[in-house]
């Protein structure tokens, strides 16, 4: 066993105020995550023809295509456009998490 591990009297200090530290990132983790579920950002593709509206923590809440893409779009092309939409909502979801999380990962004591 290495030296100093598991002494009494050793860690008590320490080891309180680790643990109260580590609480109050994970809840401060906890409500940014809840933020993150409320947070939305929409992407758009094709000049606006396609909208797509995500959450920050990556759930799809909408799909607005215009309804005059419709009349002459081809499949391939419509599915195209809603990919990218998602794609790029995708995107901008994961900066929003990172934004909101990358701060707090840093507070980690380890």
């Amino acid at each position: 066993m290495a030296k100093g591990f598991n002494r009494p009297g050793n860690m008590a200090g320490g080891a309180g105020g680790m643990m109260a530290q580590i609480q109050k990132l994970q809840k401060q983790m906890e409500e940014a995550q809840a933020q993150l579920a409320i947070e939305t950002v929409t992407a758009s593709a094709g000049g606006g023809a396609i909208k797509v509206t995500m959450t920050g923590d990556q759930k799809c809440k909408a799909v607005e295509i215009q309804p005059d893409l419709l009349k002459d779009a081809d499949a391939e092309m419509l599915q195209d456009l809603v990919l990218s939409a998602v794609n790029m909502a995708l995107d901008q979801s994961r900066e929003l998490a990172s934004q909101k999380m990358g701060p707090l990962a840093g507070g980690l004591p380890f």
